[in-house]
């Protein structure tokens, strides 16, 4: 991933380890100045500082003109016939000789004027923003969490209290520098120790990236986190903006449509009394206030131009405060009053819910049913996954190992009236009306949508590496092989790969449908008595290898889509003419992903999931765990998604068989 360490690196680390003993004073005093902190104010402290890594950490490459024009065409040829593919090659190489060289330069020049950040950062954010399509599912995805170990303590109020305090904690460490800093390690018994932390700590942070990378540790870039709180996705006519204010103490609290305010951190900025927070939360789960006829959250819903205006006529209307309220909150908790029956309406009501009790436009929600289930849905411009996750990860394991209240606490006898206070906002027939057009809207739009989960327990992750087999290409090969199955055709598929190796990284695609997967597809599918095991067996081998260089370059920056992306958008800044390849059907086939796929597995998340990308495609939510394989998917009406999972399930079945050394039948 890196170039190797230039002797003045070296020198200048070694040079560094004497302010050890120099500073050593200096830790001992901020030790003693921060033991005198209370045990709740922070979640952890970390010897290394937060954002330790961030100067020195590696910017993100540009890939060669003539490597991405060659993984481009590989990814094509398994999607197009023999004609189509020589009109795309031609295409192609015209570019590469073309308007494209000279676009990769002009990328090239702008991106060594622009050291502080990443080439696809700027377009990617203006991407998100200019979208003017509703965020609901097209844009924001969930993540629920595992119930608590201890049942009593998934409780509503008892719950959504911890869930409060352990995020203030978080923000508190995050903001005082203690956050661990997030690392990725691929020799933990050497980097994740402490004596590692002690010496690096007082590496100087433009060149501690280099010692980390000298023991094998890849520090992750974390300039999304800032967003995490206090956050919010304006709307404006043609381009949202994001909000962030961090003077905010106060939480948003959602219920029944109506919204309330309190505050969770104190004028010192500390966390307020457990048992204050959870006086309040309870007074407005009491509150019998009925829904309001005009719910103002499912405003958040609608389309971005169309959300603008009404809040210009909102905020005329004498609303400016009560909204910038709202935006300024720390989060927003949605408390609804719905328990759930299945994983199926957890997913629904996580990822889109009833659209009056949500406020899509805040960095994240954390949503809380009546039975005590939790997730956390986000809006997408600001950051993709990577923070959101430590953040749940983080509150998971502090609710569940240290939780601040208990079933049976008393909440204190506070006033939680006057600390409450309920947005109350000005309407008038226009605002009304818009307010019913936008939940029409909304519930004609999830009402097309279908959600089914599929678990494989006859293996997983340790039998696929006994195989020598990469997990994540098998699922998938078995998405490849099941909609050949129901469909009869290799589609345009895409796999998020996180590039926050990198500077201002965000993501990268993997192209998980290839000429490798096609065959061993076709040959398990259409061919299944025609080939030996053995046989079988090497089109998986080669399939996973295949995968794996994929994945490897998608997170090293050696992609090819977002280095295309960034050309046309350039182009496109300048007034340039399209270039032809981008005109090519080709082009916009590969780019309409049917197979719009992310994994997950963490301790503390129990599903994932978000809508397809595409009227006909479908949303492949999924986990290869140790002894099985999870898949939460979504379809819209074109597509049949009770159907895709059996096929995917019979291709999972298929592989397992082969790899037992069965034949097909």
């Amino acid at each position: 991933m890196a170039k190797l360490l230039s002797a003045q690196c070296v020198a200048a680390l070694r040079k560094s380890e004497h302010l050890l003993y120099l500073r050593a004073a200096a830790v001992r005093a901020e030790q003693r100045r921060y033991s005198s902190r209370t045990a709740s104010e922070y979640l952890h402290r970390s010897v290394v500082p937060s954002m330790h890594y961030q100067k020195s950490l590696p910017r993100l490459p540009i890939p060669k003109l003539e490597d991405t024009v060659r993984r481009y065409l590989a990814a094509q040829r398994p999607l197009l016939d023999d004609q189509q593919f020589r009109t795309t090659e031609k295409l192609a190489q015209d570019f590469q000789n073309g308007v494209g060289k000279q676009l990769h330069e002009e990328l090239t020049a702008q991106d060594k004027n622009n050291k502080h950040t990443s080439y696809i950062s700027g377009p990617w954010f203006d991407m998100y923003l200019s979208a003017r399509d509703s965020v609901v599912l097209n844009f924001n995805p969930f993540m629920s969490f595992n119930p608590d170990p201890k049942v009593e303590y998934n409780d509503q109020l008892v719950r959504a209290t911890n869930v409060v305090c352990s995020a203030v904690r978080f923000m508190k460490t995050l903001r005082a520098g203690l956050l661990e800093p997030e690392v990725f390690h691929l020799n933990p018994a050497k980097s994740d120790t402490d004596s590692f932390k002690k010496l690096i700590r007082w590496v100087p942070s433009s060149l501690s990236w280099y010692g980390a990378y000298m023991v094998n540790a890849y520090p992750l870039d974390m300039s999304q986190y800032f967003r995490l709180f206090n956050s919010t996705r304006i709307p404006r006519r043609g381009r949202d903006e994001l909000f962030t204010d961090e003077k905010g103490r106060h939480l948003l609290v959602m219920r029944k449509g109506n919204m309330y305010v309190f505050d969770i951190m104190d004028r010192d900025g500390n966390l307020v009394k457990p048992a204050e927070i959870q006086s309040h939360l309870k007074y407005i789960l009491s509150d019998p206030t009925p829904a309001p006829a005009f719910p103002l959250g499912v405003l958040t819903s609608e389309n971005r131009d169309v959300w603008a205006g009404l809040r210009d006529k909102l905020v005329a209307a004498g609303n400016a405060e009560d909204l910038r309220v709202a935006d300024s909150a720390l989060f927003c908790l949605c408390l609804d009053d719905e328990s759930m029956k299945d994983h199926i309406q957890i997913s629904h009501n996580m990822l889109h819910g009833d659209g009056c009790n949500r406020w899509y436009d805040k960095s994240f929600s954390v949503i809380l049913t009546k039975d005590g289930e939790a997730a956390i849905n986000f809006e997408h411009s600001w950051g993709d996954g990577v923070a959101v996750l430590r953040f749940q990860n983080e509150i998971f394991k502090d609710t569940t190992e240290k939780p601040l209240v208990h079933p049976g606490s008393a909440a204190t006898t506070v006033d939680s009236a006057s600390a409450v206070r309920k947005l109350q906002f000005k309407l008038d027939g226009e605002l009304e009306n818009g307010i019913r057009k936008a939940k029409e809207n909304f519930d004609s739009a999830v009402s097309k949508l279908t959600i089914h989960a599929m678990e494989f327990k006859k293996g997983g992750k340790e039998q696929l590496k006994k195989s020598k087999l990469s997990p994540d290409a098998i699922a998938q090969l078995a998405f490849q092989m099941g909609f050949l199955r129901q469909y009869g055709q290799t589609v345009a598929t895409y796999e998020s790969c996180s590039t926050a190796a990198f500077k201002h990284g965000r993501t990268e695609t993997i192209r998980p449908a290839t000429a490798h997967t096609k065959q061993c597809s076709h040959a398990f599918v259409r061919e299944p008595g025609q080939h030996s095991v053995e046989q079988l067996k090497a089109m998986l081998h080669e399939c996973s290898k295949y995968h794996g260089q994929l994945t490897k370059e998608a997170a090293m920056g050696q992609g090819f889509d977002r280095h295309l992306f960034a050309m046309r958008y350039l182009a496109n800044s300048k007034g340039q003419a399209l270039p032809d390849l981008y005109a090519d059907p080709a082009y916009a086939a590969i780019n309409h992903n049917i197979l719009s796929t992310s994994t997950l597995t963490s301790p503390a998340v129990n599903l994932g999931g978000f809508a397809p990308v595409v009227p006909d495609g479908f949303g492949v939510g999924y986990g290869v765990h140790d002894d099985w394989i999870g898949c939460n998917v979504s379809s819209y009406p074109a597509r049949n998604v009770h159907e895709f999972l059996q096929c995917v399930h019979k291709s999972l079945e298929d592989i397992f068989t082969v790899l037992e050394g069965r034949p097909l039948s």
